[in-house]
């Protein structure tokens, strides 16, 4: 009982911090604190905080592995992974040595259509990592020793995630709802390792060649600057760089919807304790389309945290699963999916699968209510706050905000924006670009043999 009411007490504090945080930012602006101009060609956006001495720098360009070559597949994965390999004029030692020396870090990652860019650091020693960030990306030493232990890392990932479920599903899944040519659509991972152990250092150069450079490519740095001085740092490292191309952006809104009728795919994995279901269609809608907004918010409440419809039945009042949630994704650049995702044991799963769709089914036919939307509202609107708390993720959701094609000002208009939905606009977009009917059904882990796999 003391649990309780400890736990009532906190979340009682909790509101009411957030309230505060609420109000005060109705009262003062984020984006006031946030310039952005072209510098040495890149896309550069600082942004001023309190938080004395750090500084966080995050970057995007369109060199993911949706721009691969025909043939080659796993070139654009390489390529990032050689970036922190050595340059031209400091090996990989010497690198790790400077930034270790002062407490900071570089990363790269590459996903379905940019090359993402970490870095972390004091304010005195910026100058050093945009410097040796700035050799990575455009003198990078690209040695055939490297790019061995490159391609046999990258095989051997890939081979472990073989038996993986969550990854399996998703591959099937993706493959199901996105036709040939879609940006988004992933190679099999059967392909991947071919073309990783076929691919050469020449592939590498080119591909490198053609798409890392300053046009289209996104920076943020945040933290403890100006923006004379970013401005200065930019220019000094990246000056004379060129060279890019842009992202990849399918066709109209809908052309991406390939699942015209139902299907369940079955991905057999032995040995499993659980089965992962996926559960979805591709809605046909970018981040920034109309109704875009109004869906996120309606499968929120159908499936977003203990407080979503999925959880608190599926999970909470019947047992059948540890976790179960409700997503749209894939959608800053090109048109994305829907989907809902769970685990059940093989024993549970046809009356997990069962439970699902009838609270999907109840979901879409009968809509959301305006108390779960008023609810919804408040904790969107707090995580979206609580994030920016933080110097890295206030710097990573305006790098994904400039992705996604809005202004630094959508850091206020979030909010706003998603105060301004209504209840009819939530229920009208759940029925426009859904249909439990055409959906798409994976099932990965201990189930029988592969059934219409893509």
């Amino acid at each position: 009982m003391r649990g309780a009411i400890a736990a009532g007490r906190m979340i009682r504090v909790v509101s009411a911090a957030l309230l505060a945080l609420l109000c005060g930012t109705a009262s003062a602006s984020m984006a006031e604190h946030a310039q952005r101009a072209s510098t040495a060609g890149i896309d550069v956006i600082t942004y001023h905080s309190n938080v004395k001495d750090v500084v966080v720098i995050v970057a995007a360009l369109p060199a993911g592995d949706a721009m691969a070559e025909p043939g080659n597949i796993a070139v654009p994965t390489l390529s990032g992974m050689m970036l922190d390999r050595g340059t031209k004029a400091l090996d990989m030692f010497a690198i790790a040595d400077k930034l270790d020396s002062v407490g900071a870090s570089i990363s790269f990652e590459v996903g379905t259509q940019s090359l993402q860019v970490h870095a972390k650091c004091l304010k005195k020693d910026m100058h050093l990592v945009l410097g040796l960030l700035a050799s990575e990306l455009r003198t990078p030493a690209l040695l055939p020793a490297e790019f061995n232990k490159a391609k046999q890392q990258f095989v051997g990932g890939l081979q472990a995630s073989a038996q993986n479920g969550g990854a399996r599903a998703r591959e099937a899944f993706e493959r199901s709802i996105y036709p040939e040519g879609h940006p988004n659509r992933p190679h099999t991972l059967a392909e991947f390792v071919a073309a990783a152990k076929a691919a050469s250092l020449d592939e590498v150069k080119s591909f490198q060649a053609k798409y890392y450079g300053p046009a289209h490519m996104s920076m943020v740095v945040a933290g403890d600057v100006s923006d004379a001085e970013v401005r200065a740092e930019i220019a000094g490292a990246f000056s004379g760089w060129s060279g890019g191309q842009d992202y990849i952006r399918s066709a109209k809104p809908g052309a991406s919807q390939a699942s015209a009728a139902a299907r369940e795919i079955n991905v057999p994995l032995a040995d499993k304790p659980s089965v992962t279901v996926i559960l979805g269609q591709a809605t046909g809608l970018r981040y920034r389309d109309p109704d875009a907004l109004a869906l996120r918010i309606g499968t929120a409440i159908l499936g977003r945290g203990f407080t979503g419809r999925l959880m608190s039945t599926v999970r909470d009042k019947e047992g059948l699963t540890y976790g179960i949630n409700a997503t749209m994704g894939d959608d800053s650049i090109a048109d994305g999916a829907w989907d809902i995702s769970a685990s059940f044991a093989p024993s549970l799963l046809q009356k997990g699968v069962g439970s699902t769709r009838r609270e999907l089914d109840k979901w879409w036919s009968g809509g959301v209510t305006a108390q779960e939307l008023s609810a919804r509202k408040q904790g969107i609107i707090g995580d979206y706050l609580v994030g920016l708390s933080t110097t890295g993720g206030l710097a990573d959701t305006i790098l994904a905000n400039v992705q996604r094609g809005y202004d630094v000002s959508w850091l206020d208009e979030y909010s706003q924006a998603v105060n301004a939905v209504t209840l009819a606009q939530v229920n009208a977009a759940i029925k426009a670009h859904l249909d439990p009917a055409k959906m798409v059904l994976v099932e990965a882990g201990s189930v029988g043999p592969a059934a219409g796999a893509p």
